[in-house]
């Protein structure tokens, strides 16, 4: 692991520059990420001020990433044309295939750019993801069928694992680059939602400019353009956070501080609102559903506010606060799982029922070791090592949970 053969060659320059020359952009990312704990040391800030003196200024990394970035963005543009010009009905191609358009294109930065060479690793990645797309295609075209839309929502976040293993294969056991993995993808979030909003900017003034010659180009910008640009947007996201992880490396712990607090407060606002208006996700199912839905987006949040916190060893109030959060959600959890089975009680067992229920039970036992290991981390600072490894042993857990939904329901309930 990168990080771990810089801190142990801090006081070997010449080993220190042979890393650096072997992989410059990783060495960039991993050298910022740890510089927090190691800044008090002359070579560490030596390397800082060589790193990060043009920080200003956007780095476009080596002329090898540029091209490869461009190409991939070229691939998925055309990815993103498939309905257009194989005459496909998009409502059937992009659920099936959204996560086919950015993934494997991401996953293939990742083991380039990390000079991969485990034909073995390589070869998994390119069946995994090629057995997928065979798959999710040819299950039956049924639009009222629960197990294909199920499929479809957790196909994604498989793949999302997928390209975890693309990002951490070097070292699969290090609890430390799942970690940074979550961070990665913090950042990105970050860095798309400004390119898009960015892009939403420019296609307003596009269309603007153009109507008012009296030339109608909003039909097809939106078509071709349009798409083409969603499709661009993660993978440019994903090239300037790693060339340049100065743009967002200070953001996302900011957005992370700013939005535990704002979470907790509105969590509990609304949870005291759902008592006070009778509202109940016991006999409404769609109540239900925005419940769970509002769980996973919490848990999301407490994932990457953990993995910023831990970056820079977090405060006390910041602990504090994700524990008042990590014990809310519990007793949200303990709401909506207590909901589901009453519902399958009552009702009996769906493919619909099943996923929730599987899925909040995973969530629960994984806040209760969060909470557990936040309790303990406000006694003792350095159990917070802890609350990371609670966090990156459980997430191979979900993507395990994401491929048996994808792949065994629709049998076991003969696509129905």
């Amino acid at each position: 692991m990168m990080k771990e053969e810089i801190a142990s060659n801090l006081d070997d320059p010449k080993q220190l520059e042979k890393l650096y020359r072997d992989n410059k952009t990783t060495f960039k990312r991993a050298f910022n990420l740890m510089y927090p704990d190691i800044k008090d040391k002359p070579a560490a800030q030596f390397w800082n001020e060589r790193l990060n003196f043009e920080n200003e200024e956007i780095s476009w990394g080596m002329n090898k990433e540029l091209i490869f970035t461009i190409i991939a963005v070229f691939i998925a543009g055309l990815l993103a044309e498939i309905p257009n010009f194989a005459k496909i009905a998009p409502e059937y191609f992009y659920p099936r295939n959204i996560a086919f358009i950015v993934f494997p294109l991401m996953s293939a930065y990742f083991l380039w750019v990390q000079k991969i060479q485990s034909k073995k690793i390589i070869a998994t990645v390119l069946f995994i993801f090629l057995l997928s797309a065979l798959y999710i295609n040819l299950l039956p075209n049924n639009s009222e069928s629960h197990t294909l839309i199920l499929a479809c929502i957790h196909l994604p976040l498989f793949l999302w694992t997928v390209l975890g293993f693309s990002f951490i294969s070097d070292n699969l056991k290090n609890y430390r680059h799942r970690l940074d993995f979550l961070r990665f993808n913090g950042d990105l979030i970050v860095m798309t939602t400004i390119i898009l909003i960015a892009g939403a900017m420019l296609t307003g003034i596009t269309i603007g400019l153009f109507t008012l010659i009296d030339i109608n180009i909003e039909e097809l910008y939106l078509q071709h353009i349009v798409v083409c640009g969603l499709a661009a947007s993660p993978i440019v996201g994903m090239f300037l956070v790693q060339t340049n992880p100065h743009l967002v490396n200070r953001v996302s712990p900011v957005i992370a501080k700013v939005f535990t607090p704002l979470v907790l407060v509105t969590l509990v606002v609304y949870l005291l609102a759902v008592i006070g208006t009778g509202k109940n996700p016991y006999s409404d199912r769609d109540f239900l559903i925005v419940f769970n839905l509002l769980l996973v987006g919490v848990m999301v949040i407490i994932f990457f506010s953990i993995a910023e916190t831990s970056k820079k060893s977090g405060t006390i109030i910041g602990t504090l606060l994700l524990f008042a959060l990590s014990i809310v959600t519990v007793i949200v959890n303990g709401v909506a799982l207590s909901a589901i089975l009453y519902r399958i009680s009552e009702w009996g067992i769906t493919p619909n029922k099943l996923a929730v229920l599987g899925s909040n039970i995973l969530i629960m036992n994984n806040l209760f070791i969060i909470a557990y290991r936040l309790f303990k981390a406000l006694k003792d600072r350095s159990q917070i090592e802890y609350v990371e490894k609670s966090i990156a042993c459980f997430l191979p857990v979900y993507g395990l949970w994401a491929f048996l939904v994808t792949f065994i329901f629709p049998l076991l309930f003969n696509f129905k």
